[in-house]
């Protein structure tokens, strides 16, 4: 039976070793990696640092390590658990793997670069500890979702789940854009408020419903007609602005000051029995002009309230607006730019359909006139009920 230290030895006779002086130079070019317990992180780290406790470096590296040929710098406290968790990455197939002599103590008393991470608190790594699971998420996502701003226009059909989920999410700040009251009627789809709630207004109801679900995130309210007067002011300072609108007037207005601004809109939209989501990122994809260059005919484009929608379609569609909204706070995956994702509740099938940026946009085009915020609403008279840009859910 071989001794700790006779262990210790084989072991670093299959590994590389170095300095910290020769690990401050691989700064910005490896992947330093930092296999102490969480108390030892959150009191000091190496800046860019991934962080995996060496009792889960083996189930946690290739998802959060997923290139086996980059160069990973590997350390520990004092010099020890590094050199097993060299030797374990190199049997997972890791192929360039240092790990550093000394230590972050090392490291630290010599006076090298290094600071004290932002953290999660302990009940926000419980609330959130699902995510906290996923590699593609982790601590880091998690703090970027508390940071993030969303602003969702609409509190009602779509605004409802999409505002829950964000909220749930952790996202730390979410604006809702909605000057109507809530009534008997909304209460078929929008999950966000109740029947003790009629007549109160609904950002007061929304905000409410979500500082109850988490008391983590700021929830900001307008019962403001969204305007051109005001639009800019609005979205300004928000990472993704959530569409809920219903009608016309708001969404070309939207897309004016959203190209503007270069703020990517997470689009949703139910008739009936079906639901669209697309994703329009000014000038990384199609704006809403390029799709609908001109309103449709009245009688093509009626709203809700004319034409009725099943009331768990826009939960799903709300849903789905929400995972996209996440997507591009945290830039995983292949969010709808270019895309538009279209949901039959009959059929129970989705289709996906491309679309291209108009080169000839007027809006976002490569030879469009400077963006003046104006009002649509003769334009946009197939919801003449709706022309004075009052943000409405569906």
């Amino acid at each position: 039976m071989a001794t700790f230290r006779e262990l210790l030895a084989t072991t670093k006779q299959r590994i590389t070793e170095i300095d910290p002086a020769e690990a401050e130079a691989r700064l910005g070019g490896a992947t330093f990696l930092d296999v102490r317990e969480l108390d030892e992180y959150e009191q000091g780290m190496i800046p860019g640092t991934v962080f995996i406790p060496r009792g889960h470096l083996e189930s946690q590296a290739e998802g959060k390590l997923p290139d086996k040929h980059a160069p990973v710098v590997i350390y520990c406290a004092g010099g020890t658990r590094s050199v097993f968790a060299a030797d374990t990455l190199q049997q997972l197939g890791y192929t360039d793997v240092v790990h550093m002599a000394g230590g972050f103590g090392r490291w630290k008393n010599e006076g090298r670069p290094w600071i004290t991470p932002v953290v999660l608190s302990p009940e926000q790594r419980n609330r959130y500890h699902r995510h906290v699971l996923l590699p593609e998420v982790g601590e880091a996502g998690q703090r970027r979702l508390l940071e993030s701003k969303v602003l969702l226009l609409g509190a009602g059909g779509l605004g409802s789940p999409a505002a829950l989920y964000l909220a749930a999410a952790g996202v730390g700040t979410l604006g809702i854009v909605d000057m109507d009251v809530v009534d008997a009627s909304n209460l078929q789809r929008q999950v966000l408020h109740n029947i003790d709630r009629i007549g109160e207004r609904k950002v007061d109801s929304a905000k409410k419903t979500l500082t109850n679900l988490n008391p983590d995130i700021d929830v900001v309210t307008y019962d403001v007609r969204f305007g051109a007067d005001n639009v800019l002011d609005i979205i300004d300072g928000y990472d993704v602005v959530l569409d809920g609108t219903d009608n016309f007037p708001t969404r070309y207005l939207l897309n004016d000051a959203t190209v503007l601004k270069r703020i990517p809109v997470v689009h949703g939209s139910i008739f009936r029995f079906e639901g669209q989501v697309t994703v329009f990122d000014p000038y990384h994809g199609p704006c809403y002009r390029c799709m609908l260059p001109e309103p449709p005919p009245p009688e093509l484009a009626p709203s809700c309230a004319e034409a009725g929608v099943l009331g768990v379609l826009p939960g799903i569609v709300g849903s789905i607006q929400a995972l996209e909204t996440i997507k591009l706070l945290l830039d995983l995956g292949d969010p709808l730019r270019g895309r538009l994702l279209a949901y039959d509740a009959l059929e129970q099938s989705f289709r996906t359909f491309k679309v291209r940026r108009d080169p000839t946009c007027p809006t976002c085009g490569d030879d469009a006139p400077p963006i003046v915020i104006a009002e649509y609403d003769d334009l946009c008279l197939p919801h003449a009920t709706l022309a004075d840009g009052t943000t409405t859910g569906h």
